[in-house]
């Protein structure tokens, strides 16, 4: 016996009403407009999940035009490849632009950094997200020759005033570990820098030596060529640093690998960690976990950075104007072994 009960696709209503907002609030939420609060939209997405209410944002691109399909591009170093989906940042943060796109009706494609100009030039999509845009970057420059709304996740080093972007908070997570290092007993802490021709190490920089400049504390810096073997050069680069006399009593990377090459160059001169040095790094490598010691790490939180960066371009294809065009997400510290030193007892024994 056949069931009488037919199933109905959710409504904009129903959802509305399970989240306890309005119709147009709801759509304000799916479409990444209006001026709502952030776990207003997070309570109409879940609604709209566990309804499984689909947003008809593909018909209604088809309808005016469109193709229903987001663009996520990542930055390209002329013809060299760079397995972006095997760095746990760029991974993490295709997945939550993903899960994004796909809760607003959306396809996200996934564009590699090999494509020739012609492919750039013709792929149809509605808008895009160009990941890590550089000084002087050719996907970038093709892209805006297409006339189609773009966003960048990370700030250009150029900025335009039309530019927007959704970038995580480079100087808080600096900050964060700076503070961190402080209240563990650091006084000398060394920053290994790579060199590269997007904003990320400069606005890193710039934070490290504001910081030290207002705690009265020596800036000790050593910077690296980031390309073609960085594992390398940020290990000689961290040897340099301890060289140093006084030798700095803790060192930060800012890299994914950073906190296996800081550890690595340790290792060389002797020096246990924590002990002798304290070790942090901005990372999302889970590996982490389970270095010995468990390294200090701060995550920049890349999935809500995925999803930020396609609300806000929905926001853009949708309205194309009166849209905050900036936007910064906050980094988590996860504190671990590497900067806990072990402390001693009255009679001197740890």
């Amino acid at each position: 016996m056949e069931s009488s009960r037919a199933w109905r696709r959710p409504t904009l209503e129903a959802v509305a009403a399970w989240a306890g907002v309005s119709t147009a609030t709801v759509s304000n939420a799916l479409n990444g407009t209006g001026r709502l609060s952030e776990a207003t939209r997070q309570r109409v997405l879940a609604a709209a999940r566990e309804l499984g209410y689909a947003p008809t944002s593909t018909t209604r691109a088809l309808a005016r035009g469109g193709t229903g399909v987001l663009g996520l591009t990542m930055t390209t170093y002329g013809d060299l490849p760079v397995p972006y989906t095997e760095i746990p940042y760029y991974a993490q943060l295709t997945l939550g632009a993903m899960a994004a796109a796909h809760e607003r009706g959306y396809l996200l494609l996934v564009m590699p950094s090999s494509m020739s100009p012609w492919m750039w030039l013709n792929t149809p999509m509605d808008g895009v997200i160009h990941v890590g845009p550089r000084a002087e970057d050719p996907v970038r420059s093709i892209l805006r020759e297409r006339g189609i709304p773009m966003i960048s996740e990370g700030r250009p080093p150029k900025p335009h005033p039309c530019d927007a972007w959704v970038d995580a908070d480079h100087e808080a997570a600096l900050r964060l570990l700076l503070e961190h290092l402080v209240r563990s007993g650091a006084r000398r802490i060394g920053l290994s820098l790579p060199l590269h021709g997007d904003a990320y190490p400069h606005l890193i920089a710039h934070a490290y030596r504001s910081w030290c400049d207002e705690h009265r504390m020596p800036a000790l810096v050593e910077e690296y060529a980031s390309l073609p073997d960085y594992f390398t050069a940020e290990q000689d680069a961290v040897s340099r640093l301890l060289h140093h006399d006084p030798r700095p009593d803790a060192v930060i990377g800012v890299y994914s690998d950073s906190g296996h090459n800081i550890l690595a160059a340790a290792r060389r001169h002797g020096l246990r960690v924590p002990q002798d040095l304290l070790v942090a790094c901005i990372s999302e490598d889970p590996d982490y976990a389970t270095t010995t010691p468990p390294l200090t790490t701060v995550s920049l939180r890349p999935d809500r950075v995925g999803a930020d960066a396609v609300d806000l371009l929905i926001a853009v294809i949708n309205t194309r104007s009166g849209v905050a065009r900036r936007r910064l997400v906050q980094p988590v510290l996860i504190p671990r072994r590497s900067t806990r030193r072990a402390v001693r007892r009255r009679n001197g024994t740890p």
